[in-house]
Formats: C-alpha cells, sequence, structure tokens
C-alpha cells in the first residue's frame, strides 16, 4: 500500500490593516472601540483589506472609518498578526498591521455593513470580548505602548 501524500496548495500572499482606536475616559481609563459580527459571532478589531495602489497607513484610517464611522489619526504601530488558512483550495499566508488611532471626528452610528455592533469599551472588557487570541495580544501590546497594566 503506497501512502498518498496530501494536496499542495499554491500560497497567496494577503495583507490587512487596522487598529486599535482608543480614549481616556474621566478617569483616565483607556477605552478602545470593537466591533460585532453577528453572522460569524465574534467581536474584532477594525480592519481591512487595501486598495490597489493603495499604502498600509491609508488603508488602516479609511477601514476604520467604514467599519467605525470614526475619522481617526494614526499613531504608533502595534504590531502585526501573521497566519495561515486554506480556502477554496487556495494556501493564504496573511499579515495584518495594527496602529494606535486617535478619533478626530465621526459617529459610531455611520458604520459600514461588516460590523453589526460598533461600540466604545473598557480596554479590560474588550480584552475578554475580543474573539480571536492574536487579537487580544495585539490589544495587550497597544496597552503596554499606552503604559496601562493588562
Amino acid at each position: 500500500m503506497s501512502i498518498k501524500e496530501p494536496p499542495r496548495f499554491s500560497v497567496t500572499e494577503a495583507v490587512s490593516a487596522g487598529g486599535v482606536v482608543w480614549r481616556r475616559d474621566s478617569e483616565g481609563n483607556v477605552e478602545v472601540v470593537i466591533g460585532y459580527q453577528s453572522n460569524q459571532r465574534r467581536w474584532a478589531l477594525p480592519k481591512g483589506t487595501p486598495e490597489l495602489g493603495e499604502e498600509l497607513e491609508e488603508t488602516a484610517i479609511r477601514e476604520v472609518l467604514e467599519e467605525t464611522g470614526l475619522e481617526v489619526e494614526l499613531g504608533e504601530k502595534v504590531g502585526v498578526i501573521d497566519y495561515w488558512f486554506v480556502h477554496d483550495g487556495r494556501r493564504f499566508h496573511k499579515r495584518v498591521h495594527h496602529w494606535l488611532m486617535t478619533v478626530l471626528g465621526g459617529d459610531l452610528d455611520a458604520h459600514d455593513h461588516e460590523f453589526d455592533e460598533v461600540i466604545w469599551t473598557s480596554a479590560g472588557e474588550a480584552l475578554s470580548q475580543v474573539t480571536f487570541e492574536t487579537e487580544r495580544s495585539i490589544l495587550e501590546q497597544a496597552l503596554t505602548i499606552l503604559d496601562e497594566d493588562v
């Protein structure tokens, strides 16, 4: 009996960009913006894919505006999530770049269809609500940059 080799997938490189939108409440505690996708039952940070010719920093700002309704200013880079997945017979290697972001204007009610709900929540609550460990890690890194206890 011969051993059958597993199928080989071509690798597609993919990239996204977004951020940790933050502010301090009246007591000086950090709050962040997260969004809920009911069809996937997950809480997540805002992020998305670059448009043709767009720099990652531009993508991050645009995607946050679209997904949260908030106009933001880019701050320090927090980190990159790096992972692999298979979709439609193709193997993807994806990197998601995140920056700290502060609000210049806008309104959470103006968010697009990507999230069903977008909220401000305490950093601690966000850490317990975001679905993926990799995004919790990004939040922890952001809080470290902001000198917050995690």
